[in-house]
């Protein structure tokens, strides 16, 4: 599917599709961006080869997974980077790569499935944007796509408070397991937005042609990217922090009470060892034990039995042991 929106010299907006084109080159003063959302490989080259992008561009943009970069040619420059098509609190996420084909008076985005911001984009300011410059168009698209990923992590912030507390008053192997699924989910989306940050430093520590520094609005806009992703990147490291504290918590938690059953046992252990032992002694079959012959012998052992086993309770509770 192609969407375009043509903003003409005079200022006037036209949205279609692929019949902008023309008018576009027939305007000299006009700017277009171009969504292509799904199309196949050989119409998308066929397409972006007619705009004069670099073939190692087009080859990275087609390629299936690709780790987010930003690059420039001589008459474009191209960023890659991750958007999404689906999320929720619960950091289940679809992503997928989308690429920007950034020119001075063009703007193409490439994507294979549904991209939630360049949709929002495209219908509330994409106008009001082109006029300003195409870049400004994919700066804001990261920004939104940016957004929905940081409404989702606070959204899982209060989620992941609940599996504290619920870890905390009765935990058990089904949080345990949540948690860990929490974690594994954090550590790829920590990898997506490392990579985000590395290109807003990239744009604003470099001049790239198609997207000046020297251009306050346009560095205005980076710099508001740049913190988002950085925001991002930092908020899911915590959670990340808050997961592994969570874990190594309850299996601290899990150990304390086994140590605590185990001195329990210990001691009853400790206990019976030696009323067993006289136990064993006096169940002994031979025929001249003295103590056998005595009238009190029986209560007499068994006294000694009681106190070794009062005196031994009364130890381990004066040491705490209990």
């Amino acid at each position: 599917m192609m969407r375009t929106l043509l903003l003409e010299a005079d200022g006037r907006v036209t949205k279609g599709g692929e019949e902008l084109i023309a008018c576009w080159r027939d305007d000299a003063g006009s700017r277009i961006w171009i969504d292509l959302q799904g199309e196949g490989q050989v119409r998308e080259r066929e397409l972006l080869e007619a705009f004069d992008c670099h073939p190692l561009a087009i080859d990275d943009a087609q390629r299936e997974r690709h780790p987010p970069k930003i690059e420039e040619f001589e008459t474009h420059t191209l960023i890659l980077y991750r958007g999404i098509s689906s999320f929720d609190a619960e950091l289940n996420f679809t992503p997928q790569q989308v690429a920007f084909f950034v020119g001075q008076r063009s703007l193409i985005s490439l994507h294979p499935g549904t991209a939630l911001s360049i949709d929002r984009v495209l219908g509330h300011e994409g106008e009001t944007l082109l006029r300003r410059s195409p870049e400004h168009v994919a700066l804001k698209v990261m920004n939104v796509s940016a957004g929905y990923y940081l409404d989702s992590l606070l959204e899982f912030e209060n989620a992941l408070s609940d599996l504290e507390d619920a870890l905390l008053e009765d935990g058990s192997d089904a949080l345990m397991r949540r948690v860990i699924a929490y974690r594994s989910r954090l550590v790829k989306m920590r990898r997506v937005f490392r990579y985000h940050v590395g290109i807003t430093q990239e744009l604003t520590a470099y001049d790239y042609e198609h997207l000046p520094r020297d251009n306050d609005d346009t560095l205005h806009a980076i710099n508001d990217v740049h913190e988002r992703f950085e925001r991002l990147y930092s908020l899911t490291q915590m959670y990340y922090d808050i997961c592994g504290d969570l874990i190594d918590g309850y299996i601290s938690l899990s150990s304390h009470q086994l140590n605590i059953t185990m001195r329990v046992l210990t001691v009853i252990t400790a206990i019976f060892v030696p009323l067993t032992f006289i136990a064993g002694v006096y169940g002994m079959n031979f025929a001249h034990m003295p103590e056998l012959a005595f009238r009190w012998g029986y209560f007499v052992v068994l006294g000694i039995m009681l106190a070794i086993g009062f005196g031994l309770l009364w130890l381990f509770r004066r040491r705490k042991w209990l």
